[in-house]
């Protein structure tokens, strides 16, 4: 039996679909880049999507990170996400190993809890854990934004990992321990390198959470010292008061979106085979 795109028109519209997808995704992108390099007189006097007058502005871009401190801003986000993700996946790999290899009585019941917790709307936590974290001295700090993100990222990791876990054969832990290995040492050195498909796979979904997140880093930080990208991005629309310099605005946007298209472009193919190896263990 042929397949279905072995038909020539099937193939004209699945690839026409294809396209139509590709251009939804990358006309707001261009848009976003040719807006950065107007001003307020171009915004105004021409329609918003149309082309930039020369010289394009870049100095927007320099001056969003010098004028606004976006550069402080850039670096807050990424301590802070990187110190997240990697603590939030040490956690969720510990437990998922623990869950998937060592069944004890109520694990499964712990490892539905888990899942359990990812249906519940975090905004109803907000009000309890400001409180929280104010009690502990942890508001207004990265190290505070780091260890709540970091919690948040535990189910969602623990869910896709012990799959991961679990399919792994148990003669690999046996040869480890008959070497001399500890259980830290067959956990580190054997089963955390053979389920780096997961590992990454949660990373980078937990990145680009964590890089995007705007409540919690609003309600736990109101020290421009520690502002975020997207809680910059906020706060500087609010300075503006009531001139919003468009180019500038679009600049800061363009700035946070970046690092985040960097990262896929170089990580894609582990993306999709963590994605699929997770469906088909």
């Amino acid at each position: 039996m042929k397949s279905g795109l072995s038909n020539p028109m099937v193939k004209i519209v699945f690839y026409a679909i294809l396209i139509l997808w590709g251009i939804s995704v990358i006309y707001p992108l261009l848009w976003t880049l040719l807006d950065s390099l107007k001003n307020n007189d171009q915004f105004f006097r021409k329609m918003p999507w149309s082309l930039p007058d020369f010289p394009l502005l870049w100095s927007n871009f320099s001056y969003v990170w010098r004028e606004f401190s976006f550069g402080d801003y850039f670096l807050n986000s990424v301590v802070v996400t990187i110190g997240s993700t990697l603590l939030g996946l040490l956690l969720s790999a510990t437990t998922a190993y623990v869950l998937a290899r060592y069944p004890f009585r109520g694990s499964t019941a712990l490892f539905l809890l888990y899942i359990a917790s990812m249906m519940i709307p975090f905004s109803l936590a907000l009000i309890p854990l400001f409180f929280l974290m104010n009690s502990m001295h942890l508001t207004n700090s990265s190290l505070g934004l780091i260890l709540v993100y970091a919690s948040t990222l535990i189910a969602f990791g623990i869910f896709v990992l012990v799959g991961f876990f679990k399919s792994l054969p148990k003669e690999l832990e046996e040869a480890a321990a008959m070497d001399g290995a500890s259980y830290f040492g067959i956990f580190f050195r054997v089963m955390l390198p053979l389920s780096q498909p997961g590992l990454i796979t949660v990373g980078i979904v937990n990145v680009l959470n964590i890089w995007n997140e705007y409540i919690i880093g609003t309600i736990l930080v109101n020290d421009p010292k520690h502002y975020t990208l997207p809680v910059g991005i906020a706060m500087m629309q609010a300075q503006m008061q009531y001139r919003t310099e468009w180019g500038p605005l679009f600049a800061g946007l363009l700035i946070t979106i970046v690092p985040v298209l960097i990262m896929y472009m170089f990580f894609q193919r582990q993306i999709a085979s963590g994605i699929t190896a997770g469906a088909i263990k």
